[in-house]
């Protein structure tokens, strides 16, 4: 039988099954002696006579005591051998890992029962996101723009015809649990060879899984079960988009990566094929969801080529769960030059024609001097948190220290993480 594999030689688990067997004997044969079991009488009367030549002392309250060491000394036998068995199973199926048990029992038992939470954009804002998220619940699904045509993911995408990796990989580091170097080795960008020069290597891992596998999608999947993420992430698509925009001035520019070199003002963005189908997957994590994050990220190249997938936005549109924006903390040069808060969310709403959000989260922690004088010499500014025109959009407003500051100006993943999470548990009570 498979359950007798437990006593095979080296297993090093006999022994610490062998001292909880004798700990529960020992905790019987105390308690038998605390309550006068007559069949124990010999025990009894070789114990109460080992004590009396040890102290020269005898009373009646000698059964008692006894059968009380007794016990604990069995109730000590039995946590220890446990505790034991329980570690020789830890070592052999998580050998050199730094996490505690206890941590791994809470990610896997309270962190499972954590809200339903979709996140919804791309690029570094999306990934900070989830960094913060992940250590408040497992039930988490990214969904990732694959609209990206530029650096490692565009070669692999015009030379592999996939899907571009590049945001999806950051998303699924961020929400990795497994060692750092595992980390470290998916964002390694290679720095020579002509043909591997400027890819990194956990680009080339989605895209040789997608080979292997003969599909995008369970590439992305095995790929987060090789780093054990927690919650999971899914392309806003599986076709072969294109994001085009349409200046004020009537220049189209075709290609998510040639956007805001244009250096023009935005009139509308747009996909091709402008019927792209969702991945089941998405539609039935947003219609389970408690939450539907938007952003952070940029408005016109992360977050709306995902809401431009019209049956997602439609999803999001019916959806009872609390839906919130979180605003760009800086305007960023060729997409969102001198745009305000509501600026961003008159964006969202005149491109998919509904308003989807109740909540809008923004920064109020005030920006320091230099850092604004450095933005500025790349054309770049604090978003202005205009009130007045967000309460006409109907939104209940957040203001909260949401950010970091060290050379850039960047969304603090804990800080951020935290404030939704506390909106996210008020709307649930």
């Amino acid at each position: 039988m498979k359950k007798l594999k437990w006593l095979y030689p080296g297993m090093r688990f006999k022994r610490w099954l062998a001292l909880v067997g004798l700990g529960i004997l020992l905790v019987s044969v105390g308690v038998a002696i605390l309550i006068g079991f007559e069949s124990l009488s010999l025990i009894e009367s070789v114990l109460i006579e080992l004590v009396y030549k040890i102290t020269g002392k005898f009373t009646p309250l000698i059964n008692k005591v006894l059968g009380a060491i007794i016990i604990i000394i069995g109730l000590y036998f039995v946590g220890f051998g446990i505790k034991r068995m329980i570690n020789s199973v830890y070592d052999v199926l998580l050998p050199e890992q730094d996490t505690e048990l206890v941590d791994l029992f809470y990610q896997k038992r309270y962190l499972n029962k954590g809200p339903k939470i979709v996140v919804v954009g791309g690029g570094t804002g999306l990934s900070t996101l989830l960094r913060g998220l992940k250590k408040y619940t497992s039930n988490l699904t990214a969904l990732v723009t694959v609209a990206d045509d530029g650096g490692s993911s565009g070669m692999l995408r015009e030379e592999l015809g996939i899907l571009p990796p590049g945001d999806i990989r950051n998303c699924l580091v961020a929400l990795a649990d497994t060692e750092p170097l595992m980390e470290s080795l998916f964002q390694y960008r290679y720095k020579k060879g002509t043909d591997l020069k400027g890819h990194s290597f956990g680009n080339l891992f989605i895209a040789t899984m997608s080979e292997i596998l003969g599909d995008f999608e369970e590439g992305v999947k095995a790929s987060s079960e090789v780093l054990a993420i927690r919650g999971r992430v899914l392309p806003a698509t599986l076709e072969d988009v294109t994001l085009s925009a349409r200046l004020k001035n009537g220049t189209v520019i075709e290609g998510e990566s040639q956007i805001p070199e244009a250096q023009g003002e935005i009139e509308q963005v747009f996909i091709n094929p402008v019927d792209s189908d969702p991945l089941p997957a998405a539609l039935e994590a947003i219609k389970e969801a408690d939450a539907i994050i938007l952003g952070p990220g940029s408005l016109y190249t992360s977050v709306l080529p995902n809401l431009l997938v019209e049956q997602l936005s439609s999803a999001i549109k019916k959806t009872d769960a609390l839906t919130a924006y979180v605003c760009n903390v800086m305007t960023q040069p060729g997409e969102t030059d001198n745009y305000t808060a509501s600026d961003h969310v008159q964006a969202i709403y005149d491109h998919i024609d509904s308003e989807i959000m109740d909540y809008i989260l923004v920064n109020n922690e005030t920006i320091e001097s230099e850092l604004i004088k450095k933005y500025a010499e790349e054309g770049s500014s604090p978003v202005e948190v205009d009130l007045d025109k967000l309460h006409e959009q109907g939104l209940q407003v957040i203001q909260e220290s949401m950010i970091n500051q060290s050379d850039l100006v960047r969304h603090n993943s804990d800080k951020l993480a935290k404030v939704i999470m506390n909106l996210v548990v008020e709307e649930l009570k």
